[in-house]
């Protein structure tokens, strides 16, 4: 079922991430963890690609168990990088033999080792461009990455929002965010986009914090604003892992029911792969769908 379709259909729309593993014995753990996420009846589950296309194989794996074993709607993931129009276009039949018809359309970060981005030869530069590409083969629902404080590499927020309208004119049905800490970060995002004429659904993700690692390497990559009470507390107990990911799962609870009572499409949890955490928030908010 297309995701556009749920959006359409629900008020509200429960999701969850999930990524490859990068140990191959790590797969049938995964599988458990998805398992355990299909108890809380989410509307669709989403799957990363890595960079470089370092994982693609297993995203294509994992998004077809997801639909095909487990009968949960997926999301695929679908990057630019180290790709030609070619090399997507058979991704995209591979999709498609699987049933896998929802694609969230990124350009992707740099290869490991590159500083940068760099337009593949013959392949895309820009996320807007991979929509329209995937568009004209029909048969596909697609999503985009919007980012409340902007994407690290653009010279403003407001630039950002203008990328994000052009991604949504190429042919984009929904929106999911980047993670944040702050609400008030999305909503003022949101609240800019829907000034700037951008009316495609837009849904929230949550991350849910686990250990000070995460903490310190999400700031840097992604630029994501850590609150200075969560930063103080989480740095606090930092060699306490059990403390780190209990204020962690607190603080996405107290996101998530904030985010609830302020009328958001849906959440969508960053699970890192763990369904413990995303478990208590779920149960916590006794969401009624």
């Amino acid at each position: 079922m297309f995701i556009r379709e749920i959006l359409s259909q629900k008020n509200f729309a429960l999701s969850f991430e999930v990524f490859p593993p990068v140990r191959e014995g790590n797969l049938e753990s995964l599988y458990g963890t998805i398992k355990d996420l299909k108890a809380l009846s989410p509307d669709f589950i989403s799957v990363t690609y890595g960079a470089g296309g370092s994982t693609r194989d297993k995203t294509i794996e994992i998004s077809s168990r997801v639909k095909n074993e487990f009968k949960l709607e997926v999301t695929a993931h679908l990057t630019c990088v180290q790709s030609t129009r070619e090399d997507i276009a058979k991704t995209l039949d591979e999709f498609r033999k699987e049933n896998i018809e929802n694609i969230l359309a990124l350009r992707g970060d740099p290869p490991k080792g590159k500083d940068k981005f760099v337009r593949p030869a013959g392949g895309f530069g820009y996320a807007n461009e991979l929509v329209e590409f995937i568009g004209s083969k029909n048969g596909f629902c697609i999503g985009v990455a919007g980012y409340p404080e902007g994407h690290p590499e653009a010279p403003s927020r407001e630039a950002d929002l203008v990328n994000l309208k052009r991604k949504v004119d190429a042919g984009a049905d929904f929106i999911i965010t980047q993670l944040f800490f702050a609400n008030d970060v999305f909503y003022k995002f949101r609240d800019r986009a829907d000034r700037l004429g951008i009316s495609k659904p837009v849904i929230p993700g949550v991350f849910l914090l686990q250990n000070y690692g995460q903490m310190v390497k999400i700031s840097e990559l992604c630029g994501a604003t850590i609150p200075s009470k969560l930063a103080e507390k989480i740095y606090k107990v930092k060699d306490q892992p059990g403390e780190v990911e209990k204020y962690g799962t607190d603080h996405a609870f107290r996101q998530a029911e904030d985010l609830v009572k302020n009328g958001v499409r849906g959440l969508h949890l960053y699970t890192m792969n763990r369904s413990e955490p995303a478990i208590q928030v779920v149960q916590w908010l006794n969401l009624k769908r």
